[in-house]
């Protein structure tokens, strides 16, 4: 299980994601700076214990009406290769020195972990406490179990999210900007394979709901 060390970044997360989330195509924020607050989200486990996953949610109040991003992030010890354009940045970590964060899509190390939780062969687990299971995570998923060997991410990104193509003749959708929806937990949508699931704290403290990824046919 992976160890969360609570101690200083330097730049915070939050700090990285302020210059990197307007450079995206589905940012919707306005000319100025995002104002951005942590919202929740949860991690997975690296089986070989050298990658950081998390995916996080981040809302950016700098607009009337609050927008809350989906960003799913790695941390490593040294630069990936071939992944100079899925940087978000460098941090120094209070224990572990530098580390290299990048938008997860592009990390086969996050990519593979997240078939593996659709498919329920991972957890979720909770975003800040070691050990714990995220039971707040609801999945869904209809196909066989996803065949990994060989698999490398592809990911692009238009102004609706990013698509991942996926192993079986599938593709992942990834909502990087989450709309709520009513139910508790969310309904897949009509014509899914699957989905992923999870709440999240507005800014003053409503809770809300919202498909984090979902499964489809190519």
């Amino acid at each position: 299980m992976a160890i969360i060390h609570h101690t200083t970044l330097k730049p915070t997360k939050l700090e990285l994601l302020t210059d990197w989330l307007p450079t995206r195509p589905w940012y919707r924020g306005g000319p100025d700076a995002p104002v951005l607050t942590k919202s929740g989200g949860f991690r997975l486990d690296d089986p070989a214990g050298e990658v950081g996953i998390e995916f996080m949610v981040a809302t950016d109040t700098s607009t009337p009406e609050p927008t809350a991003y989906l960003v799913p992030l790695t941390y490593r010890g040294a630069p990936l290769a071939g992944a100079e354009h899925a940087l978000v940045g460098t941090l120094e970590h209070g224990v572990l020195g530098r580390r290299w964060a990048y938008d997860g899509c592009h990390d086969p190390v996050l990519a593979a972990e997240l078939l593996k939780l659709i498919d329920g062969r991972a957890q979720a687990q909770a975003q800040s406490i070691d050990n714990t299971p995220d039971h707040e995570v609801a999945l869904s998923y209809a196909g066989a179990p996803f065949t990994l060997d060989g698999f490398t991410p592809a990911p692009a990104d238009d102004e609706h999210g990013t698509r991942l193509p996926a192993p079986h003749g599938t593709v992942l959708q990834v909502h990087r900007v989450l709309t709520p929806v009513p139910e508790h937990p969310p309904l897949p949508p009509e014509g899914a394979l699957g989905h992923v699931a999870r709440g999240w704290q507005a800014p003053g403290g409503t809770r809300l709901s919202a498909l984090f990824v979902t499964v489809r046919t190519a």
